[in-house]
């Protein structure tokens, strides 16, 4: 006897057409290479051998182009004036090989290490000065 089994429908965002109807269960790849970078919905309806639905909604975020890195503004950020601004955009390209040109973002000293370092150099000579005499 054959045993029935619910079959299921993949949806991208808004469109009608489904990417795949599978019987469950069931593997499959998405391949998001064909999707633009951005947020998408995942929409998953499933049918039951009695006729009844299910539906399940995925959010999800593609990022298959260039990362870009921005050091010198954030997001909702308050400013003024001129500001510098440190932008790099980077790929990952051929996973085969590592170039490491252009890979990584350079990025300023952060203050809280230049501020550290004023302390050491503060506390080194007052311990020089108070300890040492000649």
């Amino acid at each position: 006897m054959k045993e029935d089994k619910s079959k299921i429908m993949l949806f991208i965002d808004d469109d009608l057409q489904p990417i795949a109807e599978l019987l469950t269960p069931v593997q499959f790849e998405l391949d998001t290479r064909k999707l633009t970078d951005g947020e998408h919905i995942l929409k998953l309806v499933s049918k039951s051998p009695t006729g009844r639905e299910g539906i399940r909604k995925i959010k999800f975020v593609v990022r298959n182009g260039p990362a870009i890195a921005v050091e010198g503004l954030s997001d909702n950020g308050v400013v003024d004036g001129v500001i510098p601004l440190m932008i790099n955009a980077y790929d990952k390209g051929n996973q085969s090989k590592f170039i490491i040109e252009g890979s990584e973002t350079p990025q300023s000293v952060p203050n809280w290490l230049w501020i550290l370092l004023i302390v050491f150099f503060a506390w080194a000579a007052y311990y020089l000065i108070t300890n040492f005499s000649l």
